[in-house]
C-alpha cells in the first residue's frame, strides 16, 4: 500500500462480530439454523417498539431530532437525573469512540482488562493513545492490577460489568475501593451492558445512585435486554462537564430517528424486559444443569451467556456445530482455546444446542 496510515491504525486487529446467521445458512445449505453467538435477545422486542418505530416510517425524510429530546428525557426520569448528564450514541460503543477522541492526547495511556470487548482498544488507537492491557485474575477484572498500572499518562480505565466474556462481576465494596485508589484527574468507564441480567446480591450498579463521583462514567445499551441490538442505541450517564465534551463532537444524527422512537418505547414497556429477563435466567438454570450433567465445567455468569470449558479446542468444536446449524462463540481470539461462549437462547434453541453439542462430542470421542 503507497498510502501512509498511523502506526496506532496499522496495528488494529480487525473487530470480528459472530458469524451472521444467513452466511451460515448459505454456506452450509441449511435451515432454521440457531444462533447463540452474539448475546442477542433471543425473543426479539417489545410489540411497542413495533408500533412506534411503524408510526415514524412516514417522518424518514426528515432529518432526526439531534438531542434526542424525548429518548434523554425518559432516561433522565427514569434514573432520577438532569438531561444534562446524559449522552445518547449509536450504540455504547460510539461513545467509547467519543470519550477516547476528547479526553486522549497522543501518548495518553487508557487502561483496559485483558482480554475484553475490542472496541476499547480500538478507540483508543484510534485516538492515537496508548492502551494498557491488565491480564484477568481467575478470569475476573484484576482490579488491583488496573491500580498497580496507573501512571501520570493514565486518562481513562475502562471497566466491564458484568465482564464480557466470562460473564464474572465486580461488588460494591470492590469496586468502591478501587475507587479510593483512583487519581482525581483519570475517567472511570463503566460499561454495563448486560446488567439488567444480574441476579445476585452486592453487584456493583453504578445507576442505582448515579452521578455520586464526577469521574465515573456509566454506559448502557438497548441492544442486549431490550432486544434492540439492529437498532443501535446507546447512552451514557455522566458529571455534566463530560456530557457536554461528548456532546461538542459528536456526529448530530448519530443516532436515527427510528431507533429513537424504539428505544422510547422499550423503556415504557417494563412487563417486556421483566419476561426478557426472566426467560435469560429460565435458560442459564436449563443449561447448566444439563452441561453439568455431561460433565462439562461453566463459568459462574450474571450475564445472558456463559463460558463453557471443554477441555479440548473448542475451535473445532465450534465449526462441528456450525454443520448442524448451530452458532456458538470460539473464545480462542480472546486466549480461551478451550471455552466457547455461548449465548442463552429460547426453551427450544437451548435444546438445539444440547442436541448439537451430544453429537459433536460423540463424534469427536470427547463425551464423558
Amino acid at each position: 500500500m503507497k498510502f501512509k496510515i498511523s502506526e496506532q491504525v496499522a496495528s488494529i486487529k480487525p473487530y470480528e462480530p459472530g458469524k451472521p446467521l444467513k452466511e451460515v445458512e448459505r454456506e452450509y445449505q441449511l435451515t432454521n439454523v440457531v444462533k447463540l453467538a452474539s448475546n442477542e435477545n433471543p425473543i426479539g422486542f417489545s410489540p411497542k417498539v413495533n408500533d412506534a418505530v411503524s408510526l415514524q416510517m412516514k417522518h424518514m425524510n426528515r432529518y432526526p431530532e439531534s438531542s434526542a429530546h424525548i429518548l434523554c428525557n425518559k432516561l433522565a426520569q427514569k434514573f432520577h437525573i438532569d438531561r444534562k448528564n446524559i449522552v445518547i450514541g449509536n450504540g455504547s460503543d460510539d461513545i467509547i469512540a467519543l470519550l477516547a477522541h476528547a479526553f486522549l492526547n497522543p501518548g495518553d495511556e487508557a487502561l483496559m482488562p485483558l482480554p475484553s470487548f475490542l472496541m476499547y482498544e480500538i478507540s483508543v488507537k484510534t485516538a492515537k493513545g496508548i492502551p494498557v492491557m491488565v491480564p484477568l485474575n481467575d478470569y475476573s477484572t484484576n482490579l488491583e492490577g488496573l491500580v498497580d498500572k496507573i501512571s501520570s499518562k493514565t486518562r481513562l480505565v475502562f471497566i466491564t460489568n458484568p465482564f464480557n466474556p466470562t460473564g464474572s462481576t465486580i461488588t460494591c465494596d470492590e469496586f468502591n475501593e478501587f475507587l479510593q485508589k483512583v487519581p482525581e484527574d483519570v475517567i472511570i468507564v463503566v460499561d454495563e451492558a448486560y446488567i439488567e441480567f444480574v441476579r445476585k446480591d452486592g453487584v456493583y450498579d453504578s445507576l442505582k445512585n448515579p452521578l455520586q463521583d464526577p469521574r465515573v462514567v456509566s454506559l448502557r445499551t438497548f441492544s442486549k435486554a431490550y432486544g434492540l441490538a439492529g437498532f443501535r442505541v446507546g447512552y451514557g450517564i455522566m458529571d455534566s462537564e463530560i456530557a457536554q465534551i461528548l456532546n461538542r463532537i459528536r456526529q448530530p444524527f448519530n443516532v436515527n430517528t427510528l431507533a429513537q422512537a424504539a428505544a422510547v418505547a422499550a423503556i415504557d414497556d417494563e412487563a417486556f424486559l421483566k419476561k426478557s429477563i426472566k426467560i435469560t435466567h429460565d435458560g442459564l438454570d436449563f443449561l447448566f444443569d444439563k452441561l453439568a450433567s455431561l460433565g462439562l465445567r461453566c463459568l459462574p455468569t450474571q450475564s445472558n451467556f456463559l463460558m463453557l470449558d471443554l477441555e479440548t479446542d473448542a475451535t473445532k468444536v465450534f465449526e462441528q456445530m456450525l454443520k448442524l446449524g448451530v452458532i456458538v462463540r470460539s473464545m480462542k481470539s480472546y486466549g480461551f482455546d478451550t471455552f466457547l461462549r455461548v449465548s442463552i437462547g429460547t426453551k427450544e434453541e437451548n435444546i438445539a444446542f444440547i442436541q448439537a453439542l451430544k453429537k459433536v462430542l460423540k463424534k469427536s470421542g470427547n463425551q464423558r
